[in-house]
């Protein structure tokens, strides 16, 4: 079966941390280029992170440079966004995608499969 499942997702209070994972099953991330989303109710979709299949770049959004760290684990297919410093405006669905290219925005191009999405709340 095909898919892409996130986990991780949680409460965390502003300053904590979090670590996110995208787990693929019935196809190799290292064919696709993944991309990291988050939205609120009502809100447009924002990219978070990109990782180019081409030459594996992660390209970063500003809003989390320096806070977010992608990594991966070739062994488990799987792909983790480490996330530091987290924001009281940062609370939302986070999801990965895999398809084909990173473009301006920090998006990934010609999906061809989404996670379900992981929740993150930053609570005081």
């Amino acid at each position: 079966q095909v898919q892409l499942v996130e986990s991780g997702g949680g409460l965390v209070q502003p300053g904590g941390s979090l670590r996110l994972s995208c787990a693929a099953s019935g196809f190799s991330l290292d064919d696709y280029t993944i991309g990291w989303f988050r939205q609120v109710p009502g809100k447009e979709r924002e990219g978070v992170l990109c990782s180019s299949s081409s030459d594996g770049t992660p390209y970063y959004a500003d809003s989390v440079k320096g806070r977010f760290t992608v990594s991966r684990d070739n062994a488990k297919n799987t792909e983790y966004l480490q996330m530091n410093s987290l924001k009281p405006e940062e609370p939302a669905v986070y999801y990965c995608a895999a398809g084909r290219d990173c473009i301006p925005g920090v998006r990934v191009t010609h999906v061809y499969k989404w996670g379900q999405g992981t929740q993150v709340t930053v609570f005081s």
